[in-house]
């Protein structure tokens, strides 16, 4: 007989889990909030452009993550982004940075590509709209309830991948009563999160700078990251040009809930003082995203969450792994599933 996972979160290290599994004896059932897949790995399209407003790429910085990327994984699409990562301070100019010839990928279509291909090679059944909002503790296993207290099923273990925050809030909602609950839910909850809201700003004309992206190395610039979304072949026209900025954490908070033509407008008149070029103050149009919970600052205490396995109960994501970048969260994902495969 079967043993039965619910994994929550459709995102990085959700598909890599289910993907992980999908030769063992695990039925594997995912929920995802969001219309989506692959979490703050998102893409969106706009005036025949296509855009990644989260994580940008997948970094070349694992052996088994790169082999699942160019060999495993279907390769069609699958592009290169060839110029390099430049560095700026906050009274410097855009130089070239530590880490400027780093392999990155992304896929033509998408980034979303990456989650799709890992579910594709699956037989999991993903639930698109579907917010878990409760667990509750059986017997033998777990329920699942939706916002509207719909239930969704009983499962044999379960696993949570979304951020840290919001996993410490499924299990502080819990019908578990447990010490371990608690246990668990203090050091995941430890665990800070960089706010972060992210502009898109698209010109008519294309820009002449020898970088993909440039990273704000002292976090002391009120814009923490810029990136040229037309060094990607098929995401810009040519002639065009579309820039991603991300806004360092201190001014993401303070501006979280302003009204987004004023802060579009304000992140236009930093981006035209960074690359000192006033036309870009001045986009043909624009797109933003908040993300409240965009990058942990930190990673938790595994050896804290190891009391969870005599539960049925596994977590994994960026916030898991050593490191907050996309590749990690795929290889957090790639960990947790065969552990929980060898489990059952």
């Amino acid at each position: 007989m079967a043993t039965t996972l619910a994994v929550v979160g459709a995102g990085a290290a959700g598909a890599a889990a289910t993907y992980a599994l999908r030769d063992t004896p695990v039925e594997v059932t995912v929920f995802e909030k969001s219309r989506g897949v692959c979490g703050r790995a998102a893409t969106r399209r706009k005036e025949d452009c296509t855009y990644e407003y989260g994580a940008n790429y997948l970094k070349a910085d694992d052996d088994r993550v790169t082999e699942l990327v160019t060999e495993r994984l279907p390769t069609e699409g699958l592009i290169d982004v060839e110029e390099p990562i430049y560095a700026f301070e906050r009274t410097g100019g855009i130089d070239e940075g530590r880490d400027a010839d780093d392999h990155k990928w992304t896929y033509e279509s998408g980034i979303t590509q990456l989650a799709k291909r890992l579910f594709g090679a699956t037989e999991a059944t993903v639930h698109n709209g579907v917010r878990v909002e409760t667990l509750r503790r059986l017997d033998d296993g777990w329920a699942l309830v939706d916002a509207e207290g719909t239930a969704l099923g009983e499962f044999d273990a379960v696993l949570l991948t979304p951020p840290a925050p919001q996993t410490a809030d499924l299990l502080g909602q819990a019908t578990w009563e447990h010490d371990d609950r608690r246990a668990l839910r203090r050091a995941i909850a430890s665990v800070p999160y960089r706010t972060v809201v992210a502009g898109v700003l698209h010109y008519p004309f294309e820009l002449d700078r020898p970088w993909y992206g440039a990273v704000n190395t002292d976090k002391d610039h009120d814009i923490g990251w810029i990136a040229r979304e037309e060094c990607k072949p098929g995401h810009v026209p040519d002639g065009e040009s579309l820039l991603l900025v991300q806004m360092n954490e201190p001014w993401s908070v303070a501006n979280y809930d302003e009204r987004p033509e004023r802060m579009l407008s304000e992140i236009a008149e930093r981006t035209a003082h960074l690359l000192d070029d006033e036309r870009l103050t001045d986009p043909d149009w624009t797109d933003y995203q908040h993300w409240r919970y965009s990058q942990p600052e930190e990673q938790v205490d595994t050896g804290a969450l190891s009391i969870a396995d005599g539960h049925d109960l596994y977590f994994a994501g960026d916030w898991v792994a050593d490191e907050a970048r996309l590749h990690t969260a795929v290889r957090s994902g790639l960990d947790t599933g065969a552990h929980i495969g060898n489990s059952y």
